[in-house]
């Protein structure tokens, strides 16, 4: 299938996260967390040295404001605590508890299910070149929102 227009390209994506939420919806039930909590609990589990709100928020493209309440219902959960930095007051770390690591398993399960489905009929050769494919389009948007 080639791209041949923009709404492709938006299709393409939108296929693919709706099929990523629908993977992430029992996760969701079962221990009722909104999708930007699960959102903010893989992104802390899979992006250690980004473990501020501010990170998610500019390394997800998710509000800010969505963030800080997703946040502020994990610390009620008791999923995630906050520590002030040493060196700067203002800087707030966030680390997820104990009691996410169930949670963050399902979800690198689903991630993983999500991968094998979406590459199922691609061979080696050609999932190493999507990856740089994607790795050049990636930095072609940056470039791209950087100068506007």
């Amino acid at each position: 299938m080639y791209m041949k227009n923009a709404s492709d390209m938006l299709l393409l994506v939108r296929y693919m996260m709706k099929l990523y939420e629908k993977h992430l919806e029992n996760v969701q039930m079962k221990y009722q967390l909104s999708h930007i909590e699960i959102a903010i609990i893989g992104f802390l589990y899979n992006n250690p040295e980004k473990d501020t709100a501010a990170d998610i928020v500019e390394r997800r493209m998710l509000p800010k404001g969505n963030v800080s309440a997703g946040v502020e219902m994990l610390v009620q959960k008791e999923l995630l605590i906050r520590r002030q930095d040493q060196a700067d007051r203002r800087k707030i770390h966030l680390s997820l508890l104990e009691k996410t690591f169930p949670i963050v398993q399902e979800i690198e399960k689903i991630n993983q299910d999500f991968r094998e489905q979406i590459f199922k009929k691609f061979s080696e050769e050609e999932l190493k070149k999507y990856e740089a494919m994607n790795e050049l389009i990636l930095q072609n948007l940056k470039e791209v929102l950087e100068r506007k």
